[in-house]
């Protein structure tokens, strides 16, 4: 509670000090420079003031102990659930909007009202001397000073309402781990709030000029400030027309960069770092470009060198594999390339591909799990020992499935554990046949055949490569995806045919 009484204490402070300086110096400045008047009748102008003030401020109060309450009742509880700290985050977010609403509302109603209710009275008792008119001007000059008192009050009530807003995000992260946020969603645009306020800059000493001009020349020549009148409505006119345009060259202007520079984020989240945003400024929105370029050069490097060592983290641990028999040194490094090989033929972009090595490079990890005695044997397996050697898919997935986070592997899951399965339903561990089995999977189950055949083996040489094509070109649509073994059986072929040609040119 101690930051939102803290709160209470600033947003007072900023109202008494706004409210004092619109009500009292604006507004009695502008009354006493303009009216000439007895002082007896200032006195019970002043009097007016006074007691409007005060209806002004119980009918301020009270909207604002209105307004507060849902904010109070958050703060007075220790735990929240992580709906009503989202919800609340906005309502804070929202509460400076408020601020302008109750200022034009009970704020200036509350002072109006009982003020132009008094004056007319005094004026028809005559213990005020000054036209009805006068209460007309009074009031659009309350309306004036209301409307610049709310923007003044707006942008202070930004600022007092921060604290709340860390202490929303630190009670967050405290009891369910998160922050609040408002996920970029705009409540208030910036186009908004420039071209509101400086039009009002603009125009509100204009406006005042003219007015309170207005009444004094009615003490000076009556005739004249009818003729004044005319001339004054075009001024302000064109006063305005040059304050809009300026607020419009104004918010375009810092519009731009802002509009490149959300396009930029928005493209970075998408994972596109490619591209630079060309600055173009000669103000401080030109540091700022250059250190967002800068910043997306560091995460470029990032990028790349966590690129680099996932790499080399997936090609050590498939080494470190092939390591414990020296008849598959470099199978899985084959089996990779095979892959890669093929997934790049069948059209597959970039980032499918690198997936698709990676999967390729961990296919046989489950054969961590496999005692040396079973995977190192030198001679033909027992149906017991081949039946423990199939489960390595399945082990595969469950030591991959140990990495966190959860999802980090997940992309890689599908081909380790379907390498084994085959086109017609027969392979393992699930039985399952043609498309059903993942994309991965079909194509890894080409490339680690392909090198299972034309690799040595304790109780067998390698057959040749050949023979091996011969084999996948039979097994296919029964042991392999057809399309996949095509790919591969005719883009060898086509390799060593160029070969064959390049070393005869050379004979």
């Amino acid at each position: 509670m101690e930051v939102y009484r803290s709160f209470i204490f600033r947003l007072i402070r900023n109202y008494l000090i706004g409210s004092m300086a619109a009500v009292f110096v604006v507004g009695t400045v502008v009354m006493v420079s303009t009216l000439q008047i007895p002082n007896i009748q200032f006195v019970r102008l002043i009097f007016i003031v006074l007691i409007s003030l005060l209806f002004m401020l119980v009918a301020e109060l009270i909207t604002l102990w209105a307004q507060l309450g849902p904010i109070r009742q958050f703060f007075s509880a220790e735990h929240h659930e992580e709906s009503e700290l989202t919800k609340m985050y906005e309502r804070i977010h929202r509460f400076p909007g408020q601020t302008i609403y109750r200022i034009l509302g009970p704020h200036m109603l509350g002072f109006s009202l009982p003020a132009a209710g008094l004056t007319l009275w005094m004026i028809s008792t005559g213990w005020l001397e000054f036209p009805y008119g006068y209460v007309a001007v009074a009031a659009a000059c309350a309306l004036l000073i209301a409307v610049m008192h709310a923007l003044i009050e707006y942008f202070l009530t930004v600022r007092t309402v921060r604290p709340l807003l860390l202490e929303v995000r630190r009670r967050g992260k405290e009891q369910h781990g998160m922050e609040p946020s408002l996920g970029g969603r705009v409540l208030v645009s910036i186009q908004r709030k420039f071209q509101l306020s400086t039009a009002l800059i603009g125009l509100f000493p204009l406006f005042l000029f003219f007015l309170a001009t207005s009444i004094r020349l009615q003490y000076m020549d009556s005739e004249f400030a009818k003729e004044y009148t005319l001339w004054a409505i075009l001024i302000v006119v064109l006063g305005g027309g040059f304050a809009l345009v300026g607020s419009w060259l104004l918010i375009r202007d810092v519009r731009g960069p802002v509009a490149e520079l959300t396009e930029e984020m928005n493209r970075i989240q998408e994972g596109d770092l490619g591209r630079r945003t060309p600055d173009l400024y000669a103000d401080e929105f030109s540091a700022l470009i250059s250190g967002f370029n800068m910043m997306i050069n560091r995460l470029e490097m990032r990028q790349e060198r966590n690129r680099q060592l996932l790499q080399s983290y997936f090609s050590t641990l498939a080494a470190a594999l092939d390591a414990r028999d020296k008849y598959t040194a470099g199978h899985s490094m084959r089996v990779a390339e095979y892959s890669l090989m093929i997934g790049k033929l069948s059209g597959m972009n970039e980032e499918q591909a690198d997936l698709l090595y990676k999967s390729a490079l961990l296919h046989d990890i489950g054969k961590i799990g496999i005692p040396d005695e079973v995977l190192l044997k030198d001679g033909k397996l027992t149906d017991e020992e081949f039946a423990i050697i199939r489960t390595h898919p399945v082990l595969g997935e469950s030591i991959l499935l140990q990495i966190e986070p959860i999802d980090a592997m997940a992309d890689f899951l599908p081909g380790v554990r379907s390498h084994h399965e085959r086109y017609d339903g027969k392979g393992y561990p699930d039985g399952i046949a043609g498309e059903e089995i993942p994309l991965f999977g079909r194509i890894i189950a080409v490339a680690d055949a392909f090198d299972a055949m034309t690799s040595d083996r304790p109780y067998r040489n390698g057959m040749s490569h050949e023979k091996a094509l011969s084999i996948l070109e039979q097994g296919k649509g029964t042991q392999w995806d057809p399309y996949f073994a095509s790919l591969f059986i005719d883009e060898w072929r086509r390799q060593q045919h160029l070969q064959k040609s390049s070393e005869r040119g050379v004979s």
